[in-house]
């Protein structure tokens, strides 16, 4: 994915508020195979299915992100080579905010490429901006074939006493940029962090491509890439994690004009010409202080007499029949004094705290299959799940959940 800024115009959008929606995730639902997707879900799995990955992020959500890295650790970008592939440098808010604090964070070197426009979607229109316009490297046929580096160095090559934007030298690449091409991996090797926010359409394969390189990073993902069988043990032994993520959960992309079309009614601003999306998260193994705040949790008894949430209050705590761990069906229900296995829904990574809990597994590799424990027809099937039983004799089917243990017990120890 691009992102929006030209060379030498800072031009930081404002991110608009938004209500948060209510997160139903941990809600008992009755039995379905299915869950329905929202709207908003559904536009951005058509955008991966249609490949339009032409979402540009805004400045203020890559100040926020990385402002979260460099409170927890101020030297995090220090004599560090920073790439920012699958990214437009000549327009883009990634290669604008790190070239602007290039002096300040340190950096030895900052590298963006780009994807040429002849292997991008046809529908995408392209036009050169003065900045290669006005070079006289600029190749009317190269523009359009290949991708694009730009590289800083801590070097005044305009002599004005600053290293900054001014400062970039760019060339053709050989090929068209693409990520996988075995030019663009070169680079990889060359970097210590990965920033970008890729193609969605090829999330996992960007995912895969940034682990085999072993740089740290951030990237810009769907929600449910958390539960990708190729990301999900990733977070469960510590190799990568959410990152600090957008205001109230709201992500706004700018989207280009032949990109503005299949929206549902709320999601595209053409005022603005911008998406709002609430299923995209910030995935990366730099730490940042959120990481490490302790839940406020209330015991076990108290969540029982005193919880907001009906499914708790007078009731309690269900167990799974197929997996040997209470139901918890909210995050600020987790029983601060139970020392068992708890299956809490996926939101709870919002406030996974490593040092607080272990995480020791999901409902897919860890529940019992039902077939060996319920007689068919007294629940519905699709795939592997935790169950509950009903008073009637069936059984009420969850959405996934992930299974943690509090480690108060060790940290007694």
């Amino acid at each position: 994915m691009a992102n929006e800024t030209r060379l030498g115009y800072y031009s930081p959008m404002k991110s608009r508020g938004t209500k948060s929606s209510t997160d139903t995730a941990g809600k008992r639902k009755k039995p379905t195979a299915t869950p329905v997707r929202s709207s908003k879900n559904a536009n951005l799995g058509a955008a991966r299915a249609n490949k339009n990955d032409e979402f540009y992020t805004q400045w203020v959500d890559i100040e926020r992100e990385m402002g979260a890295y460099l409170d927890y650790d101020p030297d995090v970008f220090r004599d560090k080579v920073i790439l920012l592939p699958c990214d437009d440098p000549e327009w883009s808010n990634f290669t604008k905010y790190f070239a602007l604090h290039f002096a300040e964070l340190g950096i030895r070197k900052l590298i963006s490429t780009s994807f040429a426009p002849d292997s991008k979607p046809a529908e995408i229109t392209y036009q050169p901006t003065l900045f290669e316009l006005e070079d006289p490297k600029f190749d009317e046929i190269k523009t359009r074939s290949r991708g694009k580096k730009f590289i800083l160095e801590p070097q005044d090559l305009t002599g004005d006493g600053l290293i900054n934007i001014d400062d970039l030298r760019w060339e053709y690449l050989e090929g068209d940029g693409d990520f996988r091409s075995d030019e663009v991996k070169k680079i990889r090797n060359e970097a210590d962090i990965v920033i970008t926010n890729p193609p969605f359409s090829l999330f996992r394969e960007f995912l895969a491509w940034i682990i085999e390189g072993e740089v740290r990073f951030s990237t810009i993902g769907p929600r449910n890439s958390i539960s990708y069988k190729e990301v999900f043990p990733l977070i469960q032994e510590g190799k990568l994690w959410l990152g600090k993520g957008f205001a109230k959960g709201d992500a706004y992309f700018r989207v280009p004009a032949s990109n503005a079309g299949n929206y549902a009614t709320g999601v595209y601003d053409p005022s603005t010409q911008m998406v709002h999306f609430r299923n995209t998260v910030w995935l990366t193994n730099l730490d940042h202080g959120r990481r490490h705040e302790q839940l406020q949790l209330m015991t076990m008894k108290d969540n029982i007499t005193f919880s907001k949430h009906k499914e708790v209050r007078g009731i309690g705590y269900r167990k799974y029949v197929n997996h040997d761990a209470i139901e918890v069906p909210y995050t600020d229900s987790i029983p601060s004094d139970y020392d068992g296995a708890m299956g809490v829904p996926i939101s709870f990574l919002d406030k996974y705290n490593p040092d607080q809990f272990e995480i020791l597994g999901s409902s897919g590799d860890l529940g019992k299959p039902m077939s060996q424990v319920a007689e068919k027809g007294t629940y519905v099937q699709g795939g592997p799940s935790f169950y509950i039983a009903n008073d009637d004799g069936t059984y009420t089917r969850l959405y996934k959940r992930i299974v943690i243990r509090n480690r108060r017990k060790a940290n007694r120890k």
